[in-house]
């Protein structure tokens, strides 16, 4: 029987003759479990407790690492050493917002919603391409009023999303929706590789490869597929010569130390000059207007200055439990479906962070991927924390605990009876 209002998945058989009770009951444990939660907290199985607290704690880290990245330039630019900690606060709020509505809502409504929403984001995309404002050479963002949105953020939780609706049931979808939906996949990761923006279309990329191997598709489609991807990317290398230029100066950035390879050879001075234990909280020398962009895509290097070598390994080590505790929340799961959200969210949380961190390390070239919940910027943030209010969710629907729904009471219309003979 359920308890506080929550149900399991398997369903009990019961008695017709006490129906009236048990739906009674449901209706006084429904009312028990209307509070802030969908689920009471002590019912929570312990990988979403871990999950929730791993989440409050990289936010938490996010403000403080970006508070000692950010304050020199805010300072100098700004007038306000606490700009960009006090506006991304306000985000985080926000984006905390976000979360509580993707732990709240079911599975299912944000399946429905996913398809609609992913082809909105598509749209943004493409107006990027038109009216977008152009920064370092790449059309990412759309302006309206004092809000600037970046779509290719935004619709990452909802490729997911659509991914997994799709890939879950692939050997029972017609195929002119295969057709279609691989399509506006195709065409989505086509417009954001014009912006151009070849680490956020490669991210995606692997994200929908990765969720259709583990729904298992064929081997051979999966290589095929890899191999056009590899192919795509190289022939948008081949054709953007800034694209070609940052893979020569990665793969040897002092060659041009004071040009193309300056941005890298700023970041691993700053790894470096970490050393075992960091120059300690506040005392970066790079992030002294030496190291560009040092509050979104390379303030993984303040961070390794700082907190040194031991820091940088927690910090891998905390997105190794992160992926773990991801993995076994998938493995937990009854449904395809769940399944598939549960590993595209962990996937898109740990893979973009560890992409970042081989950026910023000079283990890969460099790209405008932020690190979730710690870079500066609100759509960041928006789209991470989504996400791992998606990831609760399917921890929760995944243990088999959802809110009980009280039932409608059936009206008894009385019989006619029939009059007496005689």
């Amino acid at each position: 029987m359920a308890r506080n209002g929550i149900r399991p998945s398997a369903r009990t058989a019961h008695d017709p003759d006490s129906e009236g009770l048990v739906g009674a009951e449901d209706q006084r444990l429904s009312a028990a479990s209307g509070g802030f939660l969908p689920v009471p907290f002590s019912h929570w199985p312990a990988e979403a407790r871990l999950l929730l607290g791993m989440i409050a704690l990289w936010c938490l880290l996010g403000l403080v690492v970006l508070g000692s990245a950010s304050w020199w330039v805010a300072a100098r630019e700004m007038g306000d050493a606490s700009y960009y900690l006090k506006r991304q606060a306000l985000w985080l709020i926000a984006s905390w917002g976000l979360l509580y509505l993707g732990l709240r809502i079911s599975l299912r409504r944000w399946l429905r919603l996913a398809g609609p929403a992913l082809l909105i984001g598509s749209v943004l995309v493409a107006l990027t391409l038109v009216i977008g404002s152009t920064v370092n050479g790449a059309s990412r963002w759309l302006v309206i009023g004092p809000i600037q949105l970046q779509p290719t953020e935004l619709i990452k939780p909802f490729l997911v999303l659509q991914g997994a609706a799709i890939f879950s049931h692939w050997s029972r979808i017609a195929t002119d929706q295969k057709v279609m939906w691989l399509g506006v996949f195709a065409v989505t990761l086509g417009l954001i590789l014009k912006q151009p923006n070849l680490s956020t279309a490669a991210l995606c990329g692997m994200l929908l490869w990765l969720m259709a191997l583990a729904s298992g598709l064929p081997l051979w489609a999966m290589l095929g597929t890899a191999g056009t991807g590899l192919a795509v990317a190289l022939g948008s290398i081949s054709i953007n010569e800034y694209q070609r230029i940052r893979v020569t100066s990665f793969l040897n950035p002092w060659k041009d130390s004071q040009g193309d390879g300056y941005q890298l050879v700023q970041s691993l001075l700053a790894i470096g000059s970490g050393g075992l234990w960091g120059e300690g909280y506040g005392l970066s020398t790079q992030k002294l207007q030496y190291l560009p962009i040092q509050s979104t895509d390379f303030i993984f290097a303040v961070f390794a200055e700082e907190f040194g070598y031991v820091g940088s390994v927690v910090l891998l080590l905390f997105l190794l439990l992160f992926g773990f505790v991801g993995v076994r929340v998938a493995l937990s799961c009854r449904s395809n479906q769940q399944r598939l959200v549960a590993i595209g969210c962990t996937a898109l949380l740990v893979g973009q962070s560890i992409l970042n961190i081989a950026v910023a390390s000079g283990a890969m070239p460099t790209t405008g991927l932020p690190l979730p919940m710690i870079s500066y910027g609100g759509n960041s943030l928006l789209a991470s924390l989504l996400t791992a209010g998606l990831l609760l969710r399917c921890s929760l629907e995944g243990a088999g605990l959802e809110p009980v729904r009280p039932r409608r009471q059936r009206r008894q219309t009385p019989r006619p009876q029939s009059a007496p003979i005689g």
